[in-house]
């Protein structure tokens, strides 16, 4: 497991969530090195139209896709997924 700083305060990736994400999202292996800038300064953030505790950070990685990194913020936030997208969220927190 690892802990990120984020203006939410602290993130934990577990172990669990970490190989979710790379079975998955398998094009994401690259940007891993990315995902404690992006939780830290993410460039935009909103909240998920499903649950007001999930908020989704964007951070761009190269001019045509943006990190998303998703986490649920409560008593114990966690990353629970992550993907790359060439889509730039209209509004943002």
């Amino acid at each position: 497991m690892e802990s990120f700083r984020c203006q939410f305060g602290e993130v934990e990736l577990t172990d669990e969530r970490e190989t979710h994400i790379f079975q998955f999202h398998p094009d994401i292996r690259p940007y891993r090195k990315y995902f404690a800038s992006a939780l830290e300064k993410p460039e935009f953030i909103r909240r998920s139209k499903y649950d007001p505790l999930v908020l989704l950070l964007y951070k761009p990685v190269s001019k045509r896709k943006n990190l998303v990194i998703v986490i649920k913020t409560n008593k114990r936030n966690f990353v629970l997924t992550a993907y790359l997208t060439d889509k730039i969220p209209r509004k943002s927190l």
